[in-house]
């Protein structure tokens, strides 16, 4: 596994020795990002990224790679925090970026930090730990208001998002799909009165 683009091109990321952690692929990763530089207006550079289930960073160091300002990798499992960690430190980036051993579907709140405007969920396939997790995030306030959230799950799973959160697309990918999505703006209801 190797960063893609941006200022840690090339550089090799440690990977798990087993199947308990699922890392993005080197050829998913590099399509994920270039539909968001691409489609959406580069939500990267300068982002605060959430990134839940994050195995290996692989998500989150590309972001910071790309220009995002700080990555917060929240990850329960032992092993996977330590392949982070040691390619956070690996890279130079511990100043902007933190590690968290927490259940990414009980996250609490974001309170003293800052929200963040970018996410990534990439949980175990087949279990409904987006839903979870997001909703989580959201009741904590862990999104500011405009964030865009990216959800890997396998293909054949649906209704994977909590029920405010918007659908903006789905791209398919073999037997993995790419869920991205916002939550709806609040309608300001005195539009009409001014």
């Amino acid at each position: 596994m190797r960063i893609i683009a941006g200022r840690f091109k090339g550089r090799s990321l440690q990977s798990p020795s087993g199947l308990a952690t699922r890392p993005t692929s080197d050829r998913l990763r590099e399509t994920l990002f270039n539909v968001l530089s691409h489609g959406y207006d580069d939500p990267i550079t300068g982002a605060r990224v959430l990134d839940l289930f994050a195995g290996t960073g692989a998500l989150g160091l590309e972001a910071l790679s790309r220009g995002a300002a700080f990555v917060q990798f929240v990850e329960e499992a032992a092993e996977a925090r330590g392949l982070i960690k040691a390619n956070v430190e690996a890279f130079g980036v511990a100043g902007i970026t933190k590690v968290y051993r927490r259940d990414a579907t009980y996250m609490g709140p974001v309170a003293p930090a800052e929200p963040f405007s970018l996410v990534f969920c990439d949980p175990p396939y087949g279990k409904g730990l987006a839903a979870l997790a997001l909703a989580s995030a959201l009741k904590g306030g862990w999104l500011t208001p405009d964030a865009l959230i990216i959800v890997e799950e396998r293909a054949d799973q649906n209704d994977i998002l909590p029920a405010r959160f918007e659908v903006i697309e789905e791209r398919h990918y073999g037997e993995t799909k790419l869920v991205f999505a916002r939550l709806p703006r609040p309608s300001d209801a005195t539009d009409g009165l001014k």
